[in-house]
């Protein structure tokens, strides 16, 4: 078992020695990944006094335009559209003609509004149709999301539908909060002030919606519904507007209107018998229509008799079952009716497709289910397309009605074996395990690739000409990804399952989709854990404790490790036990467990000499060294961090180079050598700038900055910290970036600026303290004490330094018991 250090430009990789695999963060070298990856409201902050400042995001706020194209063919719902003007202003809308687009920004009624109904009557068309002519009243723009609450398969969450919004407002996909409470916190404040239209289609549950709703007006929800959301209703002011099927006349409008360009001569009486056998539903209606317009030389008469013959059949098919609803008997009937005419190709494509496990789907991933040629399942999808059995929301990109992939499930149980769902399930797995192995040959490649069965030969996965592409497509399969795994774990394709958590790591190891990384990582586990492969358990409680690293879950890292640990030396894996080892003292050093993590260091070493395994021997020396600077034992981090520098120097290991400077400059600061830790820490960061590597700029920054400081260089120092917040802003680190605030708050208290010192020491106590991290939550307390100290608010000085004596005494390291005595005299002074 072999691994590699994380470096930290998740596009830019350093280079691995041959025999390195599939591991990551094994070295405190790390840029935008290695501490907790949350955020707070971008839009607001306190600025840094010169240059330009970091308090918001950027300019001007993103506009997100997410609103699906509008209906094509859409007819009356007039008294409806009406209905629905007049949740924007007192007066009402404009008419019948549904048109509000000239009403401009007059207030609305009610911030909530619900169309309801059953399914397949039109309330996802009507609700596009009304947003499309309002756009005018929301300048800001508008957010749509399929929550799917009524898919066969698991609904969209509101945290999942979070992590689709948030970004559209501009936040880093890194800075999305993993607490579900402050994700919905950071939206709300997003959308203060803001007049946007946000559509969350196809709820089911009020605990779907009310997460996405915003805090103060001036936006609109509208939802879509079978449901009433009576809560809704009750407790958050909603507007209720209840859609029901279209009338007689209304339907037959809707029959001609797709069928005008392609039939002429139907007589009205045979329109209304045809939308009479649909039901009047608009769903029905429309695949009737389609498949009327389809064969234009047939008689409608023909078409109806089909119609009802296939009624009767499924009359008797149900006879007897419980309930009597005509409307869902027609549905099914005209599903049933459009799904027999359709070739046998296109009609076994239908049906398997019922056995996707994601809400979406392109072509490749369709051909791979069916075990056809791109090319032609490109084909097989237009016509379903051309029969209103499937839709395409996109180039490449597909997806059913709710009803319909019910109908596609039920499909395929019935006319497809076990053995035939198993197999086409099995050739999806194989494109989803391939095309991301491929992905991660350009998002992180010199990550080691897990061993891979060959795909089956009839799947075709993806290859990538480049990063942007890779990237891309892994962003586009998030969903369908995590989705994937499920399916594998349910259809007791245990390899496929615990192979896509592994694979996957790599990617997720420098983009840190919590959610999904930790998702995927337990159903692999429970998938190794069947399987009886302890190896493949090692690695997926590996990466499950690099997940709980990177969101500072540090006590469940430590388990993962530790059972990894436990396993490998089960099975005699030295080299996966020294790794094991060095990551247990990575957490240990977070959590500043300082003995504990030097003593896994040593043990990680003693190993790796004994397997001559020299790259892994120094990045747990690097490792020591920063052990050996936070015990205060200088002389052996600075002999320790030289030999360190010198390898990576003689391998042309830019990145390991730059964090061994780092740790070098801080280790000179200490030691009372200035303008040495000044150089080592300009180095470090001008391999950073050479390689355009933001996250280690932005890391190496810091210790620029404190070096800035002690050679008493204060607007360069100012400018490190503020580039550095800068920088870690943009990536989602809020951990960094409160130490940025911090180092400028020390920086104003050296220039007797004490006003803004303290200001920003507090921002930074402030995120350290919701983050948990105890000692720089002390370290930030103990800055803001004196700097109260020094404006003369003696109280709030006392009240700070009281708590840091409380946190600190909870270490026994010799830096945390020199600031304890401190303290205490401080308090007792006061």
């Amino acid at each position: 078992m072999t691994g590699k250090e994380k470096e930290s430009d998740p596009a830019q990789p350093q280079q691995q020695p041959p025999g390195t695999g599939p591991h990551g963060t094994h070295s405190e070298l790390s840029g935008s990944a290695t501490d907790v990856v949350q955020a707070r409201d971008i839009s607001g902050g306190i600025h840094f006094h010169h240059d330009d400042h970091t308090g918001r995001a950027r300019n001007d706020p993103p506009m997100p335009r997410q609103l699906p194209s509008d209906v094509w063919g859409f007819v009356n719902r007039s008294e409806e559209l009406r209905r629905l003007n007049e949740v924007l202003s007192h007066e009402g809308g404009a008419g019948d003609t549904g048109d509000a687009s000239d009403e401009g920004d007059g207030p609305l009624v009610v911030s909530i509004c619900i169309v309801a109904g059953t399914a397949g009557v039109g309330k996802t068309s009507m609700a596009l149709r009304w947003a499309h002519r309002v756009l005018a009243h929301f300048p800001d723009g508008q957010l749509y999301v399929n929550l799917r609450g009524y898919d066969p398969g698991a609904p969209v969450t509101s945290q999942e539908a979070l992590h689709r919004f948030l970004p559209a407002l501009g936040v880093p996909a890194k800075a999305i909060p993993a607490d579900p409470e402050a994700a919905a916190a950071l939206y709300r404040s997003l959308l203060a002030g803001r007049r946007m239209l946000i559509v969350l289609d196809n709820a089911a549950t009020v605990g779907q919606v009310r997460p996405l709703l915003p805090g103060t007006a001036g936006c609109l929800v509208l939802v879509t519904s079978r449901s009433r959301l009576s809560g809704l209703v009750a407790r958050d002011g909603a507007r209720r507007l209840t859609l029901g099927t279209l009338g007689e006349t209304e339907a037959v409008a809707l029959l001609r209107a797709v069928t005008a360009d392609y039939r002429t001569g139907d007589a009205e009486e045979q329109l209304t018998e045809l939308a009479r056998l649909c039901a009047r539903l608009p769903l029905a209606l429309r695949i009737a229509a389609e498949r009327a317009a389809a064969r234009p030389r047939m008689r409608l008469d023909d078409l109806i008799n089909d119609l009802r013959d296939e009624s009767a059949l499924w009359d008797a098919l149900s006879a007897g079952s419980a309930g009597d609803d005509e409307e869902a008997d027609a549905v099914h009937t005209v599903f049933a009716w459009s799904y027999r005419a359709l070739p046998d190709e296109a009609a076994y494509l239908f049906r398997v497709l019922g056995l996707y496990p994601g809400p979406e789907f392109g072509a490749s991933a369709a051909a791979a289910l069916a075990g056809v040629r791109v090319s032609r399942a490109r084909h097989l999808l237009d016509v379903l397309v051309g029969a209103h059995l499937l839709e395409q929301t996109a180039p490449d990109r597909y997806e059913f009605h709710d009803l319909l992939r019910a109908y596609a499930t039920d499909q395929a149980q019935r006319e497809e074996t076990p053995e035939g769902r198993a197999a086409a399930l099995r050739r999806l797995l194989d494109w989803y395990l391939h095309s991301a192995d491929a992905a991660q040959t350009w998002i992180n490649p010199h990550e080691a690739h897990i061993a891979l069965d060959p795909a089956d030969a009839a799947v075709a996965p993806l290859v990538f000409p480049g990063y942007d592409e890779a990237l891309n497509w892994y962003e586009l399969e998030r969903a369908n990804l995590l989705a994937a795994a499920r399916a594998a774990e349910e259809a007791g394709q245990d390899r496929a399952a615990w192979q896509l958590s592994a694979v996957l790591r790599s990617i997720h190891m420098l983009l840190n989709p919590f959610d999904e990384w930790l998702a995927m990582g337990q159903i692999g586990l429970r998938a190794a854990e069947r399987l009886g492969d302890r190896a493949a358990e090692a690695e997926v409680l590996e990466s499950l404790g690099m997940a709980y690293t990177q969101c500072h879950r540090l006590a469940d890292a430590a388990r993962c490790h530790e059972r990894a640990l436990a396993v490998r030396r089960e099975l005699e894996d030295r080299l996966g036990e020294g790794l094991s080892l060095n990551d247990i003292g990575l957490v240990y050093l977070r959590q500043r467990r300082l003995a504990e993590a030097g003593d896994r260091f040593e043990q990680g070493l003693s190993l790796f000499r004994e397997l001559d395994a020299a790259h892994w021997e120094t990045v747990v020396m690097s490792n020591l060294a920063e052990v050996h600077l936070e015990t205060e034992q200088l002389a052996m981090a600075h002999d320790v961090i030289r030999r360190v520098l010198d390898r990576y120097r003689e391998q042309g290991n830019q990145g390991s180079t730059g964090n061994a400077l780092r740790i070098l400059s801080a280790v000179q600061r200490q030691l009372g050598e200035p303008g040495e830790a000044l150089r080592s820490a300009q180095e470090a960061v001008d391999i950073a700038r050479g390689r355009r590597n933001h996250p280690w700029e932005g890391y190496w920054l810091l210790e620029l900055g404190a070096a800035q400081q002690v050679n008493h260089q204060f607007p360069d120092a100012l400018a490190s910290y503020q580039r550095s917040a800068a920088v870690q802003r943009r990536l989602g680190d809020r951990s960094r970036e409160a130490r940025a605030w911090m180092g400028a708050g020390e920086t104003y208290g050296r220039m007797e600026r004490f006003d803004e010192a303290a200001a920003f020491q507090r921002r930074a106590a402030a995120v350290h303290r919701e983050l948990r991290d105890h000692w720089y939550l002390a370290l930030a307390l103990d800055g803001l004490a004196d700097a109260c100290e020094a404006l003369e608010h003696g109280d709030e000085s006392r009240g700070y330094r009281s708590e840091a004596l409380g946190i600190v005494s909870a270490f026994g390291d010799p830096r945390a018991v020199r600031m304890r005595a401190r303290l205490e005299t401080g308090l007792g002074g006061g």
